[in-house]
Order: structure tokens, then sequence, then C-alpha cells
């Protein structure tokens, strides 16, 4: 993600910000009482998460995945509905998110955690191959089975930490009662009664810690009782590898680094799943993105590669903007 969110928590919330699924994670909740209980249950969450779903992990079962044959493949309750989010996400958004670019990420070398990409100096070769393609994925809800063709390696990149946000918020607000703040990396859910106002998310298109205010480039404020809000961009998570300059965001039908006019989107929905995976398809859509965001009646900010900002119906028409060059 290139642009952060944060909130501005009223004296009544507390919060906490820590690290898993090798991005930030921050849990705001309306009663203070309640925040050390709350983030261990998270925590327990994010990890049955990450055993569940992590490209990363020999011991995940997506990775246990890659063995199976073909063959069909009994998966926990917790896969199977991750599954079903990022397919649902490939159909919403007309396969321009695709969580069969495993392969491609791989190749790319996004193939270990974020700090360990930095560091690899392998050499790679960059080839234009289209992604299988989401409709090879068989998933039985019914029996909870998956099968995947020989070959097709899966990346839910794009869905799974908006969708384990969304989980989270709603079980704690559930579980403990209050207000429920949680935020993976910038995917952000809110659930329960929020604080007097709303909650108070800062969007921003610059990296750094999420109370920071931007020393440079635009942000905006936005306020949020319900649903979810999240960003994608192609400005953070980059690298060079054997003279080629990458990124995380990958074109499905190229298998390789999007090239897009838009250098952040941001967009508010029912859901952090369905926000992000709105926000990723107009980084691969590119031209006319707005227009699609339009039609689907989702309020968003996409913010132009020279720093120009677009808005569309339903997004706050007051923004602030602070002096410098644009990040």
């Amino acid at each position: 993600m290139s642009a952060r969110t944060s909130t501005a928590p009223l004296r009544t919330t507390a919060a906490a910000d820590w690290r898993a699924l090798g991005t930030s994670v921050r849990l705001v909740v309306t009663d203070p009482a309640l925040l050390d209980s709350c983030n261990l249950l998270l925590a327990r969450h994010l990890a049955e998460v990450d055993a569940a779903c992590s490209r990363f992990r020999t011991d995940s079962e997506l990775t246990a995945l890659d063995a199976s044959l073909g063959r069909p493949v009994t998966v926990s309750p917790l896969l199977a509905e991750a599954l079903a989010v990022a397919l649902r996400a490939a159909e919403a958004t007309d396969g321009t998110v695709d969580p069969t670019v495993g392969s491609a990420m791989n190749a790319i070398g996004y193939d270990r955690d974020f700090t360990l990409v930095q560091e690899d100096d392998r050499p790679i070769r960059l080839t234009v191959k289209r992604a299988p393609g989401w409709r090879t994925i068989d998933l039985d809800r019914t029996t909870g089975t998956v099968t995947v063709p020989v070959g097709v390696r899966l990346d839910l990149g794009a869905t799974a930490k908006a969708w384990a946000a969304d989980k989270a918020a709603a079980m704690l607000a559930q579980v403990a009662g209050c207000g429920v703040l949680v935020s993976l990396g910038g995917d952000t859910a809110v659930a329960g009664e929020p604080p007097a106002g709303g909650w108070n998310i800062r969007v921003q298109d610059v990296t750094g810690s999420v109370d920071e205010v931007p020393t440079h480039g635009t942000y905006a404020t936005i306020g949020l009782r319900s649903g979810g809000l999240a960003t994608s961009g192609t400005a953070a998570r980059r690298w060079r590898r054997g003279g080629y300059e990458l990124h995380h965001i990958v074109d499905p039908r190229t298998g390789l680094p999007v090239r897009s006019p838009w250098r952040t989107v941001s967009v508010a929905a029912a859901t952090s799943a369905d926000a992000n995976a709105a926000s990723t398809a107009c980084l691969v859509k590119g031209a006319g993105a707005e227009r699609w965001l339009t039609r689907l009646g989702l309020p968003a900010r996409l913010v132009a590669q020279d720093g120009t900002v677009v808005t569309t119906p339903g997004w706050p028409t007051h923004q602030a903007t602070t002096h410098g060059t644009a990040a």
C-alpha cells in the first residue's frame, strides 16, 4: 500500500499498534478498559489467518495447495472463506483482481516477506504471461474442498488482509460490545457503535507513521461510521532487481507490475474487502477507473502520477494540502 489510513482517536478511545501478516496493525476501541483483551483476540485471529493464507510460510494451508496435483483438497472453513472472498472480488472486478497471480508474484521476486525481498539480489527475467485465471479454481463450500489446477499458485494478497480486518472488527465488536476499528496495512474496517462524530480517518498519499501528518503531498480526512476503507498504490513496496524497478501490484493480463496512471486509489465500501478489491482493480483498469467506481456508487479518491486528485460522488470534497514535492 502506498498510502496510509489513520485515526485521530478521541479521549474516550484507546489504541494499540504492532505488526503482523508482514504489515502494520492498528486496533482502536471505544472502551479503553477492553483494549488489552481485544488485542489478545485480534492477535489470535491474525495468527490463524496467517497459518491459513500465507504465501510465504511452508506450513500454511495455502502453500500446501501447491502440491495438490489438481486433486480436490479439504481446507479449513477459514481458508475456504478467504478463497470465496478472493473469487468474489475477481468476479466483481472483471478479473483485474485475480488470486491466480501467485506464480507471477514469485517470478518478479515477491516470494517472501517484503523486508527480505528488498535485500534479495537474485537475478530475474521478466516475461509477459497471463495469469491462469480465477475461473480455473473450483471451490465447493458445501464439501469444504478446493481444486487448484497443476502449476497454478494462489496469492490472496489483494483481499486477505482487508477480509481479516472485516472479520476481526465484527468479531471484536460483538464480543466486547463496543466500537472497534481494525486497520491492517491501511485496510480499515469498523464495527459496533462508533465514537461521537464517527471514526475520523486520514487518507494520505505518503508512507510513514499512521499518526504522522504528511510533510508533502496531499491528504484528506473522512468520517466513517460503518463499513470499510482501503487504499492501494504503487509508490510503496517497491524494489529493484536486475535493473528493473518493481512493485507488488500485478496485472493478471501480463503477469507484470502494472503501469497505471494512478499513484494511489482510496475507496470506501460496505466492507474493507470490497474497498480493497475496488482500489486495486482501479490501478489495473487505469484510465476511466473513476467512471467505473461512479457506476458502482463507490466514494473514492484517486491520485494521479503527477499528484492530481480526482474524487467520485460521495467522497468529501474538502482536502488538506501540504507543501513540497508530491510523493
